[in-house]
């Protein structure tokens, strides 16, 4: 258990929000392991058919050190691991686990935003149970959540939602860790760009590309800076890396839509190097979408021109992508179809139209069953 502990707070500011972000170990896995027991130990994909079509929906921790991940193809999960074990997803009965957590979470506090099936945060600032104190907290509702279903999980404890549930990763499995805000200018200073909420893989490479390796080289860049290249967003990564995120804990929460964009530095007119950009932005969209448990059965890509104006153009498939480059083909192809008249300036890819993983039981054609 990692624990950076409190010193004093403000006595004349308002009540120094508490916010626990609780996420289940390996869920899904972890589920089948529980009701399975000869598969515990084993390298476990839930997932389809490794020599079809099918996608990972969960890999035990077993199996995570061969490099496999959800939202990757089974095939390829087979070919790092030879030795793993493939189960097809019992969705329902995740879905009845889910709820079960739910209802702990529940009894503690009403504030609860789920994220999805296997992570949520809760607000407890206020809340008198456990001496108030959220590590107390967190720790109750691990081991009350073990006790109930034999289920691990972490938990991050810290004053506002994007650190708690940075704090959440740092020691799983079945681990806790505290960030207080006074330390948290200096853990956020040593944090790796690619380790904070909104930066995916395509805006920490443009990151590197300025020189802004960590949480100290982001606070300081000028925020004009940033919002030159990343246009609103910049604005918003120079706030994080202050330890400033306001974002209230909400007790309904629905994703109508996730995506990604990138400015250049230079406008851009070949169709190689626009497909480039597109592609990376589309699987950062696609890392973000998979995190928060959904795929999306629409892809629209957006393009600002020179000029400033912009277009979007959309494709909606009866089934939702089951992979990022399972989209390559559609986005080629709305790239064709887009008016070229002027050099690009930004390109955006964002997936609508969601499904929840846990709404894919329906849907047995995307796993390959």
């Amino acid at each position: 258990m990692s624990h950076l502990t409190s010193s004093s707070s403000e006595s004349t500011a308002p009540p120094q929000r508490k916010i626990i972000h609780l996420d289940m170990d390996a869920f899904y896995a972890s589920v089948e392991q529980r009701d399975f027991p000869e598969l515990r130990g084993k390298p476990l994909v839930v997932g389809g058919d490794p020599s079809g079509r099918g996608v990972v929906a969960a890999a035990s921790y077993e199996i995570r050190k061969f490099g496999v991940r959800s939202a990757m193809s089974c095939y390829e999960a087979k070919r790092r691991c030879p030795e793993a074990i493939f189960v097809r997803p019992r969705f329902e009965v995740y879905r009845q686990v889910s709820q079960q957590i739910r209802q702990i979470m529940l009894s503690l506090t009403d504030l609860v935003e789920p994220l999805s099936l296997d992570e949520a945060y809760l607000d407890v600032t206020g809340i008198k149970e456990h001496h108030g104190s959220a590590t107390l907290m967190a720790n109750w509702l691990r081991a009350e959540i073990y006790e109930q279903t034999q289920l691990r999980a972490s938990a991050g404890v810290s004053f506002n939602k994007m650190l708690a549930k940075i704090a959440s990763d740092i020691n799983k499995p079945n681990g806790i860790a505290v960030i207080t805000p006074e330390q948290a200018e200096a853990f956020i200073a040593t944090l790796p760009i690619e380790r904070f909420h909104g930066i995916g893989k395509a805006t920490a490479k443009r990151l590197h590309e300025m020189g802004i390796y960590t949480g100290a080289d982001l606070r300081a860049t000028p925020v004009d800076t940033l919002e030159y290249e990343f246009g609103k967003r910049g604005r918003f990564y120079s706030e994080i890396a202050h330890g400033n995120d306001t974002r209230p804990v909400k007790a309904e929460r629905k994703h109508k839509s996730v995506g990604s964009e990138t400015t250049f530095r230079d406008n851009l007119s070949d169709t190689d190097s626009l497909l480039v950009q597109i592609f990376e932005q589309n699987a950062d969209a696609f890392e973000q979408l998979s995190k928060k448990g959904r795929l999306g059965h629409t892809i629209t890509l957006k393009i600002k021109y020179a000029d400033f104006t912009q277009i979007t153009r959309s494709h909606t498939l009866h089934t939702p992508f089951p992979t990022a480059e399972s989209a390559h083909y559609w986005l080629e192809k709305l790239l064709a179809e887009a008016p070229r008249h002027l050099p690009i300036r930004l390109v955006g890819v964002t997936y609508s139209n969601l499904t929840s993983l846990d709404e894919l039981n329906t849907q047995p054609d995307l796993f390959g069953l």
